[in-house]
């Protein structure tokens, strides 16, 4: 499938509320005004069919859980399939009993399920309890050719690794998409805000320079959890080019829908001046699968 050399990349940075049905009408609005404004290629934020669940380990919640293909892949292959784009959705997928996973699918433009990836790398921290919730990944990094070119989706906390966007640029991927749920917490905010959100930032800009592909990151935003603490989730959706130049960035309260240009004539110059490809040492990197390197 031959890609075109330009086309259009929207996000769609959303509020998501208690009821999924409304939380899919708002991702639906703001896919198809994406569309209108020209972007032939659009992403929704992680888990955007439910408020942010895992804030706690409550078993009860495995109950929003749906199977792939299920009730949203059908209803983004038929968006997709009517306004002739790729739509890439975010699912907690129920497997099997007692298997669930945080999943990405990429719904091409003509409907179909295009394939999926099931976030590898699950994060436990204080109110991201997701170990609790989700089974790693089993996919590793691929990429999907869909009517835009060769495209990956990663999730989240694969942001802050490297390896996950090496990867999957490795396996053709022109833009790496990240569906996205973060935040702060209210009480460290005014301390460590700015850090946080710059080294979320700064790290993503380096996976487009390091790889010369396009980076995108779509977030929600509110407020979510006890009123006395929960999380502020930050927005600042973004995309950035093969050099990390950021090409366009939401707000860090409001709803909003972003379109870019992505131009692979931009990739193909970026490549040829900056070879970090070409010049990888292959043959050194052996200890790279280790957790450390011991002197033993």
């Amino acid at each position: 499938m031959s890609a075109p050399p330009r086309f259009r990349l929207g996000l769609i940075q959303m509020r998501c509320a208690t009821d999924a049905e409304a939380n899919l009408r708002t991702a639906t609005a703001g896919i198809r005004e994406a569309a209108a404004r020209g972007a032939r290629l659009v992403c929704l934020p992680e888990l955007f069919r439910t408020r942010y669940f895992c804030q706690a380990e409550d078993a009860a919640a495995f109950d929003l859980a749906e199977p792939v293909p299920g009730p949203t892949t059908d209803a983004l292959g038929r968006l997709a399939r009517e306004l002739a784009i790729v739509v890439v959705g975010s699912v907690f997928e129920r497997r099997a009993a007692g298997v669930h996973h945080n999943t990405a699918v990429v719904l091409d433009a003509d409907g179909a399920l295009r394939g999926l990836y099931r976030k590898m790398h699950i994060p436990d921290d204080p109110l991201y309890y997701e170990k609790y919730y989700f089974t790693p990944g089993d996919t590793g990094f691929p990429a999907f050719d869909t009517a835009v070119g060769r495209v990956a989706a990663l999730v989240c906390w694969d942001q802050w690794y490297p390896e996950g966007a090496r990867l999957a640029a490795l396996a053709g991927a022109n833009v790496l998409l990240y569906p996205t749920a973060i935040g702060w917490h209210p009480s460290e905010k005014a301390e460590h805000g700015e850090t946080q959100l710059a080294a979320w930032q700064t790290v993503q800009r380096a996976h487009a320079i390091a790889n010369g592909v396009y980076v995108a990151a779509v977030n929600r935003v509110g407020h979510e959890g006890a009123a006395d603490g929960g999380l502020e989730f930050w927005g600042a959706s973004f995309v950035c080019d093969p050099f990390g130049v950021v090409l366009a960035e939401a707000s860090r309260a409001a709803e909003e829908v972003v379109v870019v240009d992505c131009d692979l004539a931009r990739q193909e110059d970026v490549r040829r001046s900056w070879p970090f490809l070409r010049d990888r040492r292959i043959d050194a990197y052996g200890g790279i699968t280790k957790r450390l390197l011991d002197d033993g």
